[in-house]
Protein backbone atom coordinates (compact mmCIF):
# COMPACT_ATOMS: atom_id res chain seq x y z
CA UNK A 1 0.00 0.00 0.00
CA UNK A 2 2.88 2.48 0.84
CA UNK A 3 4.69 1.76 -2.69
CA UNK A 4 1.40 2.61 -4.36
CA UNK A 5 1.13 6.11 -2.49
CA UNK A 6 4.81 6.82 -3.22
CA UNK A 7 4.10 6.10 -7.19
CA UNK A 8 1.06 8.82 -7.16
CA UNK A 9 3.36 11.21 -5.71
CA UNK A 10 5.74 10.89 -7.79
CA UNK A 11 3.53 11.07 -10.52
CA UNK A 12 2.28 14.37 -8.96
CA UNK A 13 5.95 15.70 -8.79
CA UNK A 14 6.19 15.29 -12.19
CA UNK A 15 3.36 16.81 -13.74
CA UNK A 16 3.59 19.73 -11.40
CA UNK A 17 7.55 20.09 -12.67
CA UNK A 18 7.04 19.11 -16.47
CA UNK A 19 7.36 23.04 -18.00
CA UNK A 20 10.53 24.03 -15.60
CA UNK A 21 12.85 21.00 -15.34
CA UNK A 22 15.24 21.61 -18.03
CA UNK A 23 15.34 17.63 -18.78
CA UNK A 24 11.55 17.89 -19.51
CA UNK A 25 11.91 21.31 -21.41
CA UNK A 26 12.28 19.57 -24.54
CA UNK A 27 8.70 18.46 -24.38
CA UNK A 28 5.79 20.88 -25.08
CA UNK A 29 3.02 20.26 -22.66
CA UNK A 30 -0.35 18.46 -24.30
CA UNK A 31 -3.43 19.69 -24.55
CA UNK A 32 -5.97 18.76 -22.21
CA UNK A 33 -7.68 17.18 -25.74
CA UNK A 34 -4.49 16.02 -27.73
CA UNK A 35 -1.78 13.83 -26.48
CA UNK A 36 1.61 14.02 -27.81
CA UNK A 37 2.48 11.24 -30.56
CA UNK A 38 4.78 8.70 -28.84
CA UNK A 39 4.09 9.84 -25.38
CA UNK A 40 1.63 8.24 -22.64
CA UNK A 41 2.37 8.01 -19.34
CA UNK A 42 3.04 4.39 -17.59
CA UNK A 43 1.28 5.24 -14.76
CA UNK A 44 -2.64 3.95 -15.06
CA UNK A 45 -3.94 3.47 -11.61
CA UNK A 46 -3.05 1.68 -8.68
CA UNK A 47 -2.82 -2.18 -8.49
CA UNK A 48 -3.31 -3.47 -5.23
CA UNK A 49 -2.43 -7.46 -4.56
CA UNK A 50 -3.63 -8.35 -1.45
CA UNK A 51 -1.88 -11.33 0.26
CA UNK A 52 -3.58 -14.89 -0.66
CA UNK A 53 -4.12 -17.17 2.34
CA UNK A 54 -4.17 -20.88 1.95
CA UNK A 55 -6.17 -23.32 4.30
CA UNK A 56 -5.00 -26.65 3.76
CA UNK A 57 -7.34 -29.27 5.04
CA UNK A 58 -5.70 -32.53 5.90
CA UNK A 59 -8.61 -35.55 6.07
CA UNK A 60 -7.28 -38.61 7.35
CA UNK A 61 -9.03 -41.63 7.05
CA UNK A 62 -9.61 -44.12 9.53
CA UNK A 63 -10.10 -47.81 9.46
CA UNK A 64 -13.07 -49.57 11.01
CA UNK A 65 -11.78 -52.52 13.25
CA UNK A 66 -13.37 -55.90 13.58
CA UNK A 67 -16.24 -56.24 16.06
CA UNK A 68 -14.10 -57.90 18.64
CA UNK A 69 -16.49 -59.20 22.14
CA UNK A 70 -14.21 -58.32 24.81
CA UNK A 71 -16.91 -58.97 27.70
CA UNK A 72 -15.56 -59.97 31.11
CA UNK A 73 -18.18 -62.81 30.96
CA UNK A 74 -19.77 -63.70 27.53
CA UNK A 75 -22.40 -66.45 27.00
CA UNK A 76 -23.64 -67.79 23.31
CA UNK A 77 -25.93 -70.47 22.16
CA UNK A 78 -26.47 -72.73 19.30
CA UNK A 79 -30.23 -74.08 18.53
CA UNK A 80 -29.37 -77.85 16.78
CA UNK A 81 -31.95 -78.71 13.98
CA UNK A 82 -32.07 -81.23 10.89
CA UNK A 83 -33.66 -82.84 8.69
CA UNK A 84 -34.81 -85.84 11.04
CA UNK A 85 -36.55 -86.00 14.37
CA UNK A 86 -33.09 -84.68 16.58
CA UNK A 87 -33.15 -81.34 18.25
CA UNK A 88 -31.30 -79.88 21.17
CA UNK A 89 -30.12 -76.71 22.31
CA UNK A 90 -26.18 -75.86 23.60
CA UNK A 91 -24.95 -73.01 25.41
CA UNK A 92 -21.82 -72.17 26.02
CA UNK A 93 -20.26 -69.71 28.96
CA UNK A 94 -16.86 -68.37 29.41
CA UNK A 95 -15.06 -65.81 31.94
CA UNK A 96 -12.76 -63.94 30.94
CA UNK A 97 -9.65 -65.94 29.28
CA UNK A 98 -10.25 -68.97 31.40
CA UNK A 99 -11.93 -72.14 29.69
CA UNK A 100 -15.48 -72.45 28.02
CA UNK A 101 -18.22 -74.45 29.40
CA UNK A 102 -20.31 -75.94 26.71
CA UNK A 103 -23.51 -77.90 28.16
CA UNK A 104 -25.73 -79.94 25.46
CA UNK A 105 -28.68 -81.56 25.30
CA UNK A 106 -30.13 -83.91 22.48
CA UNK A 107 -33.03 -85.63 21.65
CA UNK A 108 -34.21 -88.02 19.35
CA UNK A 109 -31.00 -89.86 19.03
CA UNK A 110 -30.48 -93.57 18.55
CA UNK A 111 -29.08 -94.49 22.00
CA UNK A 112 -25.23 -94.79 21.97
CA UNK A 113 -22.45 -92.25 21.53
CA UNK A 114 -22.76 -90.13 18.55
CA UNK A 115 -20.09 -87.73 17.58
CA UNK A 116 -20.44 -83.91 18.37
CA UNK A 117 -18.12 -81.39 16.74
CA UNK A 118 -17.85 -77.29 16.08
CA UNK A 119 -17.62 -76.61 12.40
CA UNK A 120 -15.97 -74.05 10.45
CA UNK A 121 -19.01 -72.22 9.23
CA UNK A 122 -22.56 -70.80 10.01
CA UNK A 123 -23.42 -71.67 6.86
CA UNK A 124 -26.61 -73.71 6.98
CA UNK A 125 -27.96 -72.63 3.48
CA UNK A 126 -27.89 -76.41 2.01
CA UNK A 127 -28.20 -77.67 5.45
CA UNK A 128 -25.96 -78.74 7.65
CA UNK A 129 -23.42 -80.18 4.77
CA UNK A 130 -22.41 -76.80 4.42
CA UNK A 131 -21.03 -75.78 8.09
CA UNK A 132 -17.94 -76.98 6.27
CA UNK A 133 -15.14 -79.26 8.00
CA UNK A 134 -14.05 -79.51 12.15
CA UNK A 135 -13.04 -76.20 12.75
CA UNK A 136 -9.51 -76.50 13.02
CA UNK A 137 -7.08 -72.70 12.39
CA UNK A 138 -4.30 -75.04 14.17
CA UNK A 139 -4.01 -77.16 11.56
CA UNK A 140 -4.05 -80.44 13.00
CA UNK A 141 -5.61 -83.91 12.49
CA UNK A 142 -8.18 -85.24 14.09
CA UNK A 143 -8.16 -86.15 17.83
CA UNK A 144 -9.50 -86.87 21.01
CA UNK A 145 -10.35 -83.28 23.11
CA UNK A 146 -8.19 -84.44 25.73
CA UNK A 147 -5.10 -84.96 22.39
CA UNK A 148 -2.32 -82.52 22.27
CA UNK A 149 -2.92 -83.23 18.28
CA UNK A 150 -6.63 -82.88 17.54
CA UNK A 151 -8.87 -79.82 15.86
CA UNK A 152 -9.80 -77.45 17.76
CA UNK A 153 -13.46 -78.64 17.01
CA UNK A 154 -12.99 -81.86 18.05
CA UNK A 155 -15.62 -81.80 20.92
CA UNK A 156 -15.47 -86.27 20.88
CA UNK A 157 -18.93 -87.95 21.47
CA UNK A 158 -21.97 -87.30 23.59
CA UNK A 159 -24.03 -90.38 24.98
CA UNK A 160 -27.83 -90.56 24.08
CA UNK A 161 -29.50 -92.58 26.59
CA UNK A 162 -32.68 -95.40 26.04
CA UNK A 163 -35.11 -92.34 24.91
CA UNK A 164 -32.58 -91.03 23.03
CA UNK A 165 -31.07 -88.07 25.01
CA UNK A 166 -27.84 -87.58 25.25
CA UNK A 167 -27.17 -84.66 27.71
CA UNK A 168 -23.35 -83.53 28.36
CA UNK A 169 -20.84 -80.91 29.74
CA UNK A 170 -18.10 -79.97 28.29
CA UNK A 171 -14.85 -77.99 29.01
CA UNK A 172 -12.73 -77.20 27.09
CA UNK A 173 -9.75 -74.34 26.26
CA UNK A 174 -9.54 -73.95 22.36
CA UNK A 175 -13.26 -72.87 21.88
CA UNK A 176 -13.27 -69.62 23.14
CA UNK A 177 -15.87 -67.12 23.39
CA UNK A 178 -13.47 -64.05 21.61
CA UNK A 179 -9.98 -63.29 20.29
CA UNK A 180 -9.01 -64.73 16.54
CA UNK A 181 -10.33 -68.40 17.59
CA UNK A 182 -13.88 -67.45 18.36
CA UNK A 183 -16.76 -70.04 18.24
CA UNK A 184 -19.04 -67.17 17.52
CA UNK A 185 -20.82 -67.68 14.09
CA UNK A 186 -20.00 -71.13 13.75
CA UNK A 187 -21.67 -73.75 14.08
CA UNK A 188 -22.33 -77.28 16.26
CA UNK A 189 -22.81 -80.40 14.10
CA UNK A 190 -24.19 -84.16 16.04
CA UNK A 191 -23.46 -86.83 13.83
CA UNK A 192 -24.97 -90.47 13.08
CA UNK A 193 -22.21 -92.36 14.46
CA UNK A 194 -19.57 -92.41 17.20
CA UNK A 195 -16.47 -90.71 16.58
CA UNK A 196 -13.64 -92.94 16.35
CA UNK A 197 -11.32 -89.80 17.77
CA UNK A 198 -9.08 -90.63 14.97
CA UNK A 199 -7.63 -94.53 16.29
CA UNK A 200 -10.18 -95.81 14.24
CA UNK A 201 -7.62 -97.03 11.12
CA UNK A 202 -10.22 -95.69 8.87
CA UNK A 203 -9.68 -93.41 6.22
CA UNK A 204 -11.49 -90.88 7.51
CA UNK A 205 -10.21 -91.10 10.94
CA UNK A 206 -8.41 -88.34 10.61
CA UNK A 207 -10.54 -86.34 9.23
CA UNK A 208 -13.75 -86.61 10.69
CA UNK A 209 -13.25 -89.83 13.12
CA UNK A 210 -15.39 -91.88 10.56
CA UNK A 211 -18.82 -90.10 12.30
CA UNK A 212 -20.61 -90.64 9.78
CA UNK A 213 -24.05 -88.38 8.34
CA UNK A 214 -24.86 -85.15 9.81
CA UNK A 215 -28.34 -85.17 11.95
CA UNK A 216 -28.98 -81.87 13.52
CA UNK A 217 -26.52 -78.47 13.26
CA UNK A 218 -26.63 -74.74 15.10
CA UNK A 219 -24.75 -71.48 14.72
CA UNK A 220 -23.57 -70.39 17.72
CA UNK A 221 -24.41 -66.63 18.50
CA UNK A 222 -23.81 -64.47 21.42
CA UNK A 223 -27.15 -64.61 24.34
CA UNK A 224 -27.51 -61.79 26.79
CA UNK A 225 -25.29 -63.10 30.15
Amino acid sequence: MQAAIAAMAAHTILAASHSSHPLLSAFPNPSPTTTPLGLSSAFHGVSLKLPQRHHNLSLTAVASKPLTVVAAAKKAVAVLKGTSNVEGVVTLTQDDAGPTTVNVRVTGLTPGPHGFHLHEYGDTTNGCISTGPHFNPNGMTHGAPEDEVRHAGDLGNIVANADGVAEATIVDNQIPLSGPNTVIGRAFVVHELEDDLGKGGHELSLSTGNAGGRLACGVVGLTPV
